[in-house]
């Protein structure tokens, strides 16, 4: 049976009681499918059908699992297609949970793979070398924010890459629609969680295919660090801000349970990060001379720091050091350059000299 409810009551009630949802219908021609994301806190990725003449277009697909990949092809059979029948998959970011399973399907479909430009380059083919100097550029960055062996030397999820000469069918900018026939959806460029991070406007349905940009219960992880944005949290504020002009429609995120209210949730992440940099410009405050692995043991979580595995540390400290990074463009605070990087409050009187 195929669930058709109001605003993501059912997704909310599995979400609470830590299991799958159901396939939903969200609207005609419109289905939510649910992706198993092994081994993560976030349970799932939330694949979006939409009905075309000769089959299906999708928006984001799973990890690349035998497991997330047999729930994807189980899930479109629960719309009444083949996962053959898919042409087309637009992809909101190069994360693992969102491109991962991108190759399998093309190889199996023959599906046109869609993303931003920005992200279909962070995905080309790499050599061996390219990795490993990618890898170490991350070592050296991660060092100079003071983060501890432990940190630095954790095992990190690789992206799934295109595979050598291959590439985006399609690469989308702001403002382009997609080529979907008999759909009015328009790609909206929301850098920050990554740089070229998309979301999806369908105006004719009322919907917003958010992805990460806009989660209704998180905020999604903003970090720096090398292929990042230069100062990735400030864009991130410049697109929620840009988000409150869109139509204050239903939103489909890529984890968690739809719901409504874009402008409404969009104001609630800028006050969360003004909170946010209040935090972290007080710890700077009262432990001067801090690298950013000292702010993050110093602020608060959502579980205690002594709990987070490696890899969530490191996403912790890079967030802080997103946050830092807007505090010393504002003038608040400046680091003394040296490894690990030293932060310090700028003092009003040393601001007016």
């Amino acid at each position: 049976m195929i669930v058709t409810e109001d605003v993501g009551t059912v997704q909310r009630e599995a979400w609470a009681a830590k299991r799958l949802p159901p396939v939903e219908q969200v609207r005609p021609g419109v289905w939510s499918i649910p992706v198993p994301m092994p081994n993560n806190p976030l349970r799932y990725v939330l694949s979006y059908a939409l009905a075309l003449d000769d089959g299906l277009a999708l928006i984001d697909l799973g990890m690349d699992t035998e497991e997330s990949w047999q729930a994807l092809v189980d899930g479109v059979a629960r719309t009444g297609h083949h996962i053959t029948d898919v042409r087309y998959a637009a992809i909101t970011h190069l994360h693992p949970d969102h491109f991962g399973l991108a190759p399998r399907l093309r190889g199996t479909t023959g599906a046109a793979i869609a993303m931003h430009a920005a992200e279909a380059t962070a995905l080309g083919h790499f050599t061996a070398d390219d990795i490993a100097a990618d890898v170490e550029a991350w070592r050296v960055d991660l060092t100079e924010l003071g983060a501890p062996d432990e940190v630095v030397e954790a095992p990190r999820f690789e992206l799934v890459r295109f595979p050598a000469g291959e590439s985006a069918d399609v690469v989308l900018s702001g403002g382009d629609r997609l080529d979907l026939p008999g759909w009015n959806i328009e790609a909206v460029w929301t850098p920050g969680h990554t740089p070229g991070h998309l979301a999806f406007l369908d105006r004719d349905h009322d919907l917003l295919f958010s992805g990460d940009h806009m989660l209704p219960r998180i905020s999604p992880n903003i970090s720096s660090g090398p292929g990042e944005l230069e100062n990735p949290l400030h864009r991130y504020l410049l697109s929620l801000h840009a988000t409150t002009a869109l139509p204050d429609c239903e939103v489909l995120p890529a984890h968690e349970y739809r719901f409504r209210g874009v402008t409404d949730r969009a104001r609630q992440l800028m006050a969360h990060h003004d909170e946010r940099l209040d935090e972290i410009r007080s710890a700077v405050d009262a432990h001067p001379e801090s690298t950013a692995w000292d702010v993050t043991t110093r602020i608060t979580w959502s579980r205690p720091i002594d709990v987070m595995s490696p890899r969530l540390l490191r996403l912790a400290v890079r967030e802080t050091q997103a946050h830092l990074i807007v505090l010393a463009d504002r003038g608040d605070i400046r680091s003394d350059s040296g490894v690990p990087a030293r932060w310090s409050l700028v003092r009003t009187d040393t601001k007016e000299n």
